[in-house]
């Protein structure tokens, strides 16, 4: 018997990190100091494997959303630059090579993780920049719709595409040039004045 999340700790680890169809159940099983057999025990397929893992990754990141947008009084522009920081230190770790192995070899895996990028997009970050907007931190005229399906839409494929991204740039000045300087052209002349908007 082994200790499932354990397992999918490590199975996303590597996957992320080599790539699913790379990185063997073999390679996994030796990893682990088990045998392949154990994982026949509690997985059907590598499939399962790949999609139950990344699942486990995903709720992970959720959670630590969740946790972010859901605290009181917090201020909503300063939630959105910690929940991106969050989300590039994630796409840091993950390769082109998984993120292309999902969309190539692992539909439903691939399904799972699009329904997340849009619901980070169209439920996390569209719900804080509602806020901002009725708590008139966001200019009147930024339509959200607009905003979200253009720009916040598309930053994760952005730093996917330059592979190198994160070997020449840290976290911290992604951050600054796609996400705070963003921000600080959508909000309000009053907020900029009576708040810096630094990393939280």
């Amino acid at each position: 018997m082994i200790n499932k999340d354990r397992f999918l700790e490590i199975a996303i680890s590597k996957f992320t990190r080599f790539g699913c169809k790379r990185f063997t159940l073999d390679d996994l099983a030796h990893e682990m100091g088990i045998s392949k057999k154990t994982i026949y025990e509690n997985f059907d397929t590598k499939e399962t494997i790949v999609n139950d893992s990344l699942d486990f990754l995903l709720k992970k990141i959720e959670l630590e959303i969740i946790a972010i947008t859901t605290k009181k009084g917090a201020n909503p522009i300063l939630s959105i630059i910690e929940i991106y920081r969050i989300g590039f230190l994630y796409v840091k770790s993950i390769s082109p090579t998984y993120i292309n192995g999902l969309r190539k070899y692992y539909p439903k895996s691939n399904t799972l993780y699009s329904d997340f990028k849009l619901r980070f997009t169209h439920t996390y970050i569209k719900g804080l920049l509602v806020k901002a907007h009725k708590s008139n931190l966001i200019k009147a005229t930024i339509d959200i719709d607009l905003t979200c399906d253009l720009y916040f839409g598309n930053l994760e494929n952005l730093s996917l595409i330059a592979s190198n991204l994160y070997e020449k740039y840290t976290v911290d000045e992604i951050l600054e040039h796609l996400i705070i300087t963003y921000l600080r052209g959508i909000v309000t002349e009053e907020y900029l004045k009576e708040n810096d908007l630094l990393i939280p």
